[in-house]
């Protein structure tokens, strides 16, 4: 595959991938410890397996929901303002899930964080896509998008510490609290992000909204995007219950599973996202997914297994499944116009999360666990069809992949933001 020249990043650049990742990682953080929690918040709350699975689905269908209703302002507002109202309310719902005493006001809590955090990515997506050009793109998603890694290598792990100290419920305050002062760097670092206002052609929010939606380049990334996101959220819910019960790796040992994967990813983020700049993008994606297929169906058929073989299926794991994201998501982002962006973003992330909660609701109805003791049945089941959404998901990035390349040879690159003199 032919290299390209890397173009350098300017100060003010490397403080704007700061702030998106360090707000990313949050939002993951916040979405990601649920699985961890998982064992004990179904022995705290005398929950079965399948109403954990509800828990998890009602952050992602109140994500997704929030997105659509959201979409078609997107693209009317500075992007900064909309990012600092849609953190505040998402710090304000995840303090509730600190506060939750109960399997209903769980559910009420998740609900209030999704409908705030699940359209944060969208909106930091856009202000990426806004400011750097595609040239760029490959390293800062491999850079943001390291929030997911690190929320494994600091987030979780001590979650799971605090959790096993103070209760289940700590994690989300200590969350709440981390996410204040990001909120303030946000207000005071970042600059406006409002160059798409003066494109607007369209006034009307509803009209914007279906206008984004009946593009069929659009609609093929966000077919794209739902597909990939049913292969990703399967398996996540039940994998603690499944570590625990199935390979009987103790509560002990969870934290430093977690840490060790994380550790891989952000080693493995920066360097697929340079790689992404680099070469194919879509030949990456593929043989990350071939990859990923793979070590699916070994991790979902193992028994009882030594802590230091699953450590290592796990990093295997994870080198799939961010080899695959960067490109991927640096492929779906080259999609819409600048005018369309917020409201192509929001769609995305909002069929993203829907996507997602399916996926998390259909594996709930496939797995089964006879009591709070016994191993998860039927997870092996849940490998084999993440294999099949996998392979679809291969033939519909090719399809992006065609438009985008089209695309690009017609349309002028984007103009790069300039440097502040008081970055």
């Amino acid at each position: 595959m032919q290299s390209k020249p890397e173009v350098s990043l300017t100060s003010y650049e490397k403080l704007v991938i700061f702030i998106l990742a360090i707000t990313q990682f949050t939002v993951i953080l916040d979405f990601m410890v649920m699985s961890p929690l998982g064992d004990l918040l179904i022995k705290a709350m005398d929950m079965k397996a399948s109403s954990f699975g509800i828990v998890v689905s009602a952050y992602a269908f109140s994500a997704g929901i929030s997105g659509l209703l959201t979409a078609g302002f997107a693209d009317k507002y500075d992007r900064k303002k909309l990012l600092l109202f849609f953190y505040s309310g998402f710090i304000i719902g995840t303090f509730f899930c600190g506060i939750a005493n109960s399997f209903y006001t769980l559910v009420a809590a998740r609900i209030i964080t999704g409908l705030f955090g699940g359209v944060i990515g969208s909106i930091s997506m856009a202000i990426i896509t806004d400011l750097f050009t595609l040239e760029k793109r490959g390293r800062v998603m491999g850079f943001v998008q390291m929030g997911f890694g690190a929320s494994q290598v600091l987030g979780i792990p001590i979650g799971l510490y605090i959790a096993n100290k103070l209760g289940w419920e700590a994690p989300f305050l200590f969350i709440a609290i981390f996410a204040i002062l990001i909120a303030l760097l946000i207000a005071v670092r970042l600059k406006p992000v409002d160059a798409h206002l003066g494109m607007q052609q369209q006034k009307n929010a509803l009209k914007h909204l279906m206008q984004t939606i009946k593009n069929r380049p659009y609609r093929i990334g966000f077919l794209a995007t739902a597909v990939l996101s049913v292969g990703g959220f399967m398996m996540m819910p039940y994998g603690t219950v499944f570590a625990v019960n199935n390979l009987k790796i103790s509560h002990e040992n969870l934290p430093f599973l977690f840490m060790a994967s994380g550790l891989s990813s952000l080693v493995i983020m920066p360097l697929v996202g340079r790689l992404s700049d680099k070469v194919n993008k879509y030949k990456l994606f593929t043989f990350a997914s071939l990859w990923l297929m793979l070590i699916c169906v070994i991790y979902t058929n193992l028994s009882e297994t030594p802590f230091i073989l699953v450590l290592l299926v796990n990093i295997c794991m994870m080198m799939g499944i961010m080899s695959r994201m960067v490109p991927s998501t640096t492929l779906i982002s080259a999609i819409p116009d600048m005018q369309d962006r917020g409201a192509f973003m929001s769609i995305n992330a909002s069929l993203q999360q829907i996507a997602g909660g399916i996926a998390a609701a259909i594996a709930g109805l496939i797995v089964y666990q006879e009591n709070k003791l016994s191993p998860l049945q039927h997870y092996d089941i849940v490998g084999y069809v993440v294999v099949v959404v996998s392979l679809i998901s291969i033939l519909l990035m090719l399809r992006v992949d065609r438009m985008v390349k089209k695309k690009t040879q017609v349309v002028a690159p984007e103009p790069q933001i300039e440097e502040p003199l008081m970055a």
